[in-house]
C-alpha cells in the first residue's frame, strides 16, 4: 500500500514537471514519461558517483605520492646530515658560557666575540623547584613522558611547511628548544626542522631529562635586566630582575621568569636603558605570569591556596631599580673587522637558506637588518669558530709601521674646548689618518691592513674621493679593451672647455701637445684623461667595467660628469674596493672580490660557511697585459719614481697609480706586484665641521709610507710578492712600430695643404687585437682643428709654441702664432672660429663633487 502511494506521488511530480516544461516551451519535444526520467536520474547518479570515486582516488594517490616524496626528502636530509657523537653533544650541551671565537689565519686565536648577553651557569640543584615546575608546565607539560619530540607537533610542522599555514616553529618540546638554542641556527626552513627533530631524538637518547632541563634553564633568553643588558639563563634573570639567586625565588617570581621565554622582549619589565617600562607594558608580563600559575595549578604542581596567594603577590615591588652597566666595547681594528665581516657573511647565508636572493636583500633594508640582527645574536650566543684571512705576523708588522710613522704623514691639528657640563678645558687632536690594505692577488684574501692611526673608525671601509687613482680603472683600461687606444695612441692636452667644464693638468698647467697614452697615464695628466673619457663614453658604458670590479658606490650622476675621470664623485671609493680592482690587472683581467672570512664552523664542528671565489671577467688578457706595461711606467718614469730608491725589492714588475683629490683632501697610492696589492690612503677625518687639508708634499709622504709598509711586509713574506712571475704576452696583443709624434704607422699625410712624411723616430705601441690604419691628419683622441694645425706646422719645422708648457685654462698657442722664423708666416691657415672667438669662462668657478674648477682639477694627479 505504501509502495503504491509513493509511485502515485512520483507520477504526480513527473506530471507537474511535464506540464511546466510544455508550458515554457510549446515547441519542445513531447513530455517525458516517468520511466525516462528515472533512467536519466540513474545515469546522473552514476556519473556523480564515478566522479566522486575518481576525486577520492586522485586525492588518495596524491597523498600517498606526497607522503612518499616527503618521506624521501626527510630521509635524504637525515642521510646528508652529519650524525653528532655523544662526546660532541656532551661538549656542546655543557658549553653554555662560551661565545664565538675569532681566529687569524692559520688557526691563530684572535679572541672571543664580546656581547651584552649576560649569562651565568648554575646546576639544577641550585634552581628553585618552583621554577623547574613552572618551565615544564608552561613550555612542555609532557616533557617527562615523550622521547624528545611529540608526533602531533611533528605532523603540524610538516603540514605547515607544505601548506604555509600555521607556525613552523610553535609546539617545540623543551628538548627541541635546547637543540635550536645550542646546536642549530634559528632559521625556519623545513630542512632545519628535520635536523632539529633528529638531534632532539638523539639528545633524549644520550641524556637524562634533568640534564636537558638544566641545559634549557641555563641557555633560555629572558629579556633584559635592570642595566638594560640582554640576559639568558634563570640565574642571570633572577639576579638581574629580583636581585636574588635562582634558588631563592618564590612561587610568584619563578612563575614570572618562566613566562619570559615565549616573548622575552615583550614580557621583560626593563627597557634597553634598564629603566622600568610603562605600567601598561609591565602588565603584559604580569598577565603572562598568571597564565603560568594557572598551568601549574591545572597540572597539580601547586595547590589552590598557593595559586591564589601567588596571583595576589605584588611582583612589581620586587623589581630592581635601574642601574648602570660598565662599557666593555673594544677599539681593536682587527677584532672589529673580523666580527663585522662574520656578521655580514652569516646574515647573507641565513637569508639564502630562507630562499632570499642577494638582490632581494639589497632592495629590502628591513629584511637585511632582520638577518643581520639574527646573525649578531647567533655569533654572540653560540660557540661558533670564525676563521679569517688576516695573517697575524703581517698585521702586527703593519701596525708597528703605522705607529712608528704616525706623525710623519702631516700636521696634527689640536683644538681646545671647554666642556659645557663640567666647565673643564679639554684638548682634542686630529692627525692625518691612514687606511691601508694588503691583498693576495690570486685569491682576493685580505692578508693585513691598517685601520687608522687613532680612533675606532676603520678607514679601510670609508669612501673617499679616489683622485687620479681612478684613471686606470675607469678610463684607460676600458679604452684599451674597446680598441679605442693603443699604448702609444696620442691624446690631446690643450685648452678645452668641454662645453662648461674646464680642466688643466697639475699646477694649472697645459702641455699644449698630443701626449702618448702611456705618458699621459704615467705623468697623470688630467686633460688627456678627460678627453679619453669623453670619447670612451660615446662608445661604451664605463659603468659596466667598474661594477664588474665591485666598484658600486659610484652614482649615475658621477658617470654623467666628465670630472669622474679625475676622481670627482658623490661618495668615492674605499681602500678595500680599490685594492681589489687593481689586483684585476695582475690577475689577467679577472676580478675576484676581496674577503676576510675564510670559514665559519658551528658548535658541532660543521662548516656552515666556506668562502668560494666567484671570478668575473672584466678585461681581456690582452688588455690586462697592455695595462701592466702602461702602469709600470708610473713607477719607472712617472709620478711614483721615488719608489725605485725607497723599496728594498726590485720594481721591475711593480705597477701602480697615484691619486690626489681636490685641494689635497685625499692622497692615494695603489701598487701591485704579481702576487700582492697594497693600497694606501691618507687624509683628515675633519670631525666637528673642520676642513683641514693636506700639504702639497702629501703624495710624496704617502708613497714613502707605502714603501715602508711594503718593505716590512716583504721581509716577512717575500715569496708571496712573486716578483719574478710575469704574464706571458697573449697572442692577441699586437705590437706595432709607430711614429713617436703621431702614434700612428709610418707614411705620408696631407695636412695644412702640405704633404708630410711621417717616419724616422718610432715607438712600439701595443694594441688589443687590432692595429691602426694608415697615418692621417687627425691622429689622436680629442683636439680641435686648430690644435692639429698647430701640430702639423710644428711638425714641418715651424716654431709656433707647440709643446710649450703654459699656465692657465686659456694658454694654448694658436696655429698662427709664430715664435721664430717669420718666413713661415706664408704657410697660413685660419684658426678654428670656435677656438679664436671662444670667450673663456671664469676660472674661479666653485668646485662641486663632480664639476670642478680649473684650479681644483689641476690638483688631481
Amino acid at each position: 500500500m505504501n509502495t503504491g502511494h509513493k509511485k502515485r506521488r512520483s507520477h504526480a511530480w513527473l506530471a507537474r514537471l511535464n506540464h511546466k516544461l510544455t508550458q515554457r516551451s510549446p515547441e519542445a519535444l513531447p513530455p517525458l514519461s516517468g520511466k525516462t526520467w528515472r533512467l536519466y536520474a540513474d545515469i546522473t547518479l552514476q556519473v556523480v558517483k564515478s566522479l566522486a570515486y575518481y576525486v577520492i582516488a586522485t586525492i588518495g594517490i596524491g597523498l600517498v605520492f606526497g607522503v612518499g616524496m616527503l618521506g624521501g626528502y626527510f630521509a635524504a636530509i637525515v642521510d646528508h646530515t652529519p650524525v653528532p657523537t655523544q662526546q660532541k653533544m656532551t661538549q656542546t650541551l655543557g658549553d653554555v658560557d662560551s661565545t664565538t671565537t675569532l681566529y687569524y689565519a692559520n688557526n691563530v686565536m684572535l679572541g672571543n666575540i664580546k656581547s651584552d648577553l649576560m649569562r651565568d651557569k648554575v646546576p639544577l640543584s641550585d634552581i628553585s623547584p618552583y621554577l623547574k615546575q613552572a618551565i615544564v608546565a608552561t613550555e612542555d607539560e609532557d616533557f617527562y613522558h615523550h622521547d624528545g619530540v611529540v608526533p602531533k607537533s611533528v605532523l603540524r610542522a610538516v603540514i605547515s611547511a607544505l601548506t604555509g599555514v600555521g607556525s613552523q616553529t610553535g609546539g617545540s618540546t623543551l628538548t627541541q628548544q635546547v637543540v635550536k638554542l645550542q646546536f642549530l641556527s634559528s632559521e625556519t626552513t623545513f630542512k632545519r626542522k628535520v635536523v632539529e627533530i633528529m638531534y632532539a631524538l638523539r639528545l633524549n637518547h644520550f641524556f637524562s631529562k634533568d640534564q636537558i632541563l638544566e641545559a634549557y634553564l641555563n641557555i633560555a633568553t629572558l629579556g633584559r635586566n635592570n642595566k638594560g643588558q640582554n640576559i639568558a639563563g634563570v640565574q642571570t634573570a633572577a639576579e638581574g630582575i629580583f636581585g636574588k639567586s635562582a634558588k631563592q625565588l618564590n612561587l610568584a617570581e619563578a612563575a614570572y621568569i618562566a613566562g619570559l621565554p615565549q616573548s622575552p622582549s615583550v614580557y621583560t619589565p626593563y627597557t634597553i636603558t634598564g629603566a622600568l617600562k610603562a605600567d601598561d607594558q609591565v602588565a603584559l608580563g604580569i598577565a603572562r605570569q598568571k597564565t603560568v600559575l594557572f598551568r601549574m595549578y591545572r597540572a597539580g604542581m601547586i595547590t589552590n591556596k598557593q595559586y591564589q596567594a601567588a596571583k595576589k603577590f605584588d611582583i612589581k615591588k620586587d623589581f630592581l631599580p635601574q642601574s648602570t652597566a660598565k662599557d666593555t666595547t673594544t677599539g681593536n681594528y682587527v677584532y672589529t673587522m673580523v666580527q663585522g665581516e662574520a656578521e655580514t657573511v652569516l646574515a647573507q647565508k641565513l637569508a639564502k637558506d630562507d630562499g632570499h636572493s642577494q638582490a632581494a636583500i639589497q632592495k629590502n633594508a628591513s629584511l637585511a637588518n632582520q638577518y643581520l640582527e639574527q646573525a649578531k645574536t647567533m655569533l654572540s650566543t653560540k660557540g661558533y669558530k670564525v676563521h679569517s684571512t688576516i695573517n697575524k705576523p703581517i698585521y702586527d708588522t703593519m701596525q708597528q709601521v703605522a705607529k712608528a710613522n704616525a706623525g710623519s704623514l702631516g700636521y696634527t691639528y689640536r683644538t681646545t674646548q671647554i666642556d659645557a657640563k663640567t666647565g673643564r678645558r679639554t684638548t682634542s687632536s686630529e692627525p692625518v689618518q691612514n687606511g691601508s690594505l694588503l691583498l693576495d692577488n690570486n685569491s682576493g684574501a685580505v692578508i693585513g691592513f691598517i685601520g687608522g692611526v687613532s680612533g675606532q673608525l676603520n678607514h679601510v671601509y670609508t669612501t673617499r674621493s679616489p683622485g687620479s687613482s681612478i684613471k686606470p680603472l675607469l678610463v684607460y683600461g676600458p679604452a684599451v679593451e674597446n680598441k679605442l687606444i693603443g699604448s702609444q695612441t696620442m691624446l690631446a692636452d690643450f685648452a678645452n672647455d668641454f662645453g662648461n667644464y674646464r680642466v688643466t693638468d697639475y699646477g694649472t698647467t697645459l702641455q699644449n701637445k698630443f701626449v702618448p697614452a702611456t705618458t699621459a697615464l704615467a705623468q697623470s695628466y688630467n686633460v688627456p684623461a678627460v678627453e679619453l673619457y669623453n670619447a670612451l663614453r660615446k662608445k661604451t658604458n664605463p659603468k659596466t667595467y667598474m661594477e664588474k670590479m665591485g666598484l658600486t658606490t659610484l652614482t649615475d650622476h658621477d658617470y654623467s660628469q666628465l670630472g669622474i675621470a679625475l676622481g670627482g664623485t658623490d661618495y668615492g671609493l674605499t681602500v678595500e674596493d680599490e685594492a681589489a680592482a687593481y689586483a684585476t690587472f695582475w690577475r689577467g683581467g679577472t676580478y675576484v672580490a676581496p674577503y676576510v672570512i675564510d670559514k665559519i664552523v658551528d658548535p658541532m664542528g660543521n662548516v656552515v660557511y666556506q668562502h668560494k671565489a666567484a671570478p668575473t671577467t672584466v678585461f681581456s688578457k690582452a688588455t690586462a697585459y697592455i695595462m701592466q706595461q702602461m702602469m709600470h711606467e708610473v713607477v719607472n718614469t712617472g709620478t711614483a719614481t721615488q719608489l725605485k730608491n725607497q723599496l728594498s725589492f726590485s720594481t721591475n714588475t711593480l705597477i701602480g697609480k697615484t691619486g690626489t683629490s681636490n685641494d689635497f683632501k685625499d692622497i692615494w697610492f695603489s701598487g701591485s706586484t704579481p702576487g700582492m696589492t697594497l693600497t694606501s690612503w691618507i687624509g683628515y677625518d675633519n670631525n666637528n665641521g673642520s676642513a683641514h687639508l693636506l700639504s702639497e708634499s702629501a703624495s710624496s709622504l704617502n708613497m714613502t709610507f707605502w714603501a715602508k709598509v711594503a718593505n716590512a711586509v716583504y721581509r716577512k713574506i717575500p715569496n708571496q710578492f712573486a716578483l719574478t712571475k710575469t704574464m706571458a704576452k697573449p697572442s692577441t696583443v699586437k705590437t706595432v712600430k709607430v711614429n713617436a709624434k703621431t702614434g700612428e704607422k709610418i707614411g705620408t699625410v696631407l695636412a695644412n695643404n702640405r704633404t708630410y712624411h711621417v717616419g724616422n723616430e718610432t715607438l712600439t705601441s701595443l694594441y688589443n687585437d687590432w692595429e691602426p690604419g694608415a697615418s692621417k691628419a687627425k691622429f689622436g683622441i680629442g683636439g680641435s682643428a686648430d690644435n692639429y694645425a698647430l701640430f702639423w706646422y710644428n711638425f714641418g719645422g715651424v716654431r709656433n709654441g707647440y709643446g710649450r708648457v703654459t699656465t692657465g685654462v686659456n694658454s694654448t698657442p694658436k696655429s698662427t702664432t709664430i715664435i721664430s722664423n717669420p718666413k713661415t708666416t706664408k704657410r697660413t691657415t685660419k684658426p678654428a672660429a670656435s677656438t679664436s672667438s671662444r670667450k673663456a669662462s671664469s676660472s674661479s668657478k666653485k668646485a662641486t663633487s663632480s664639476k670642478v674648477s680649473s684650479k681644483a682639477s689641476s690638483a688631481r694627479r
